[in-house]
């Protein structure tokens, strides 16, 4: 590098790594951004099975609050869960028994005792 000016090969050497970076890009394909193993990809698939249904308890809980009159109890159902996962997030199959406890476990959250009534618990 006699003859290159100081610029030019640091220019020289980014265009390299960033090359390299490019290349080995390609090669992997996103590989590491994937789960590596069949347990881990449905562990996160069950953590966002979970998220999803406390969404879906949340905004039946919101849902119901809404709707209720001054002085009544908000009544929110297993079934509003499963409805709201089915329509907002896409979720037909979901398990009743998980979604109960997805409603429990907001119910509990947002200390939904003093104005809400459930089937969750039965």
């Amino acid at each position: 590098m006699a003859g290159l000016h100081a610029g030019t090969a640091v220019g020289i050497l980014v265009v390299a790594a960033g090359v390299g970076l490019m290349a080995l890009g390609v090669a992997r394909q996103g590989r590491s951004a994937r789960p590596l193993a069949p347990a881990r990809a449905w562990a996160a698939m069950e953590r966002e099975h979970w998220r999803v249904l406390r969404r879906a308890a949340g905004m039946a809980i919101a849902s119901a609050r809404g709707a209720a009159g001054a002085g009544e109890p908000a009544i929110v159902t297993v079934s509003d869960v499963l409805r709201l996962a089915d329509e907002h997030f896409d979720r037909p199959d979901a398990d009743p028994r998980l979604a109960a406890a997805a409603l429990r476990h907001e119910y509990e959250r947002g200390a939904c005792a003093r104005d809400c009534m459930t089937d969750a618990f039965g």
